[in-house]
C-alpha cells in the first residue's frame, strides 16, 4: 500500500482543469490538494450496485463501505483508462465499458488516520455482464456486497458513519444517471 502513496496524481482547479501534480501522500495530507479522482459503480442486470468494504490497510477511511472501486488517474492518463486498470487490480475484472455520470467535488477528513480527501471525483458506471467472477485483492477489498439503489440510499441515511464520506455524493450522480435512462423518461422523446 505504501508504494501507491508515491504515485503521482493530477492536481486540478475548481473547474477540473489541470494545474500540476503531486504524490498521493502529499495530496492527501492536510489541508489537502484538489486532485482528479474517479469512483466506479458496477451495476448488474437488476440495477443493483456492487459495494466494497475498504481493506483495513487503506490509508484513508479503512473498513468503510464505498462504491465498487475508486482511485486516481496518473497525470496524462484518461479517467476511463485509470478506472479500468483499478477494476482489474482491485477486483480482477476486465473489459467493462464505463460511462461517465458526472462529477462530485468534496472534502473529507479521516478521523482515524488524519488523512484528507479533497477530490474532483468523476463518477463512472459500468453494466456488469451476467456471470462475471471477481477476484478481490485482500490488500484493497475486505468484502463485497450487492445492494439495490433504494437499499443503498436507506443505508446511507440510517448509518452514514459506516460508509465512505464520498459515497452519498457519488450515489446522487448514479441515481440521476439511472433516472435519465429510465423508460418512463425516454418514452416521449
Amino acid at each position: 500500500m505504501s508504494s501507491r502513496e508515491t504515485h503521482l496524481v493530477e492536481l486540478v482547479d475548481e473547474a477540473g482543469s489541470t494545474v500540476g501534480s503531486a504524490t498521493v501522500a502529499d495530496a492527501h495530507t492536510a489541508p489537502g490538494q484538489l486532485h482528479r479522482a474517479f469512483s466506479v459503480f458496477l451495476v448488474d442486470d437488476q440495477e443493483r450496485v456492487l459495494l466494497q468494504q475498504r481493506a483495513a490497510t487503506k490509508t484513508r477511511f479503512p473498513l468503510r463501505w464505498g462504491n465498487t472501486c475508486c482511485g486516481h488517474p496518473a497525470p496524462g492518463m484518461t479517467v476511463a483508462d485509470a478506472a479500468a486498470q483499478r477494476l482489474g487490480e482491485e477486483l480482477g475484472v476486465a473489459g467493462v465499458p464505463l460511462l461517465e455520470a458526472g462529477v462530485y467535488s468534496y472534502f473529507a477528513e479521516d478521523p482515524m488516520t488524519g488523512r484528507v480527501e479533497r477530490e474532483y471525483d468523476h463518477v463512472l458506471i459500468g453494466l456488469l455482464p451476467v456471470g462475471t467472477q471477481f477476484r478481490p485483492d485482500p490488500a484493497e477489498v475486505a468484502r463485497l456486497l450487492w445492494v439495490s439503489v433504494p437499499d443503498l440510499l436507506a443505508r446511507l441515511e440510517s448509518d452514514p458513519e459506516t460508509y465512505a464520506p464520498w459515497l452519498g455524493g457519488v450515489t446522487d450522480r448514479l441515481v440521476a444517471h439511472l433516472s435519465e435512462r429510465s423508460p418512463e423518461r425516454s418514452g416521449g422523446k
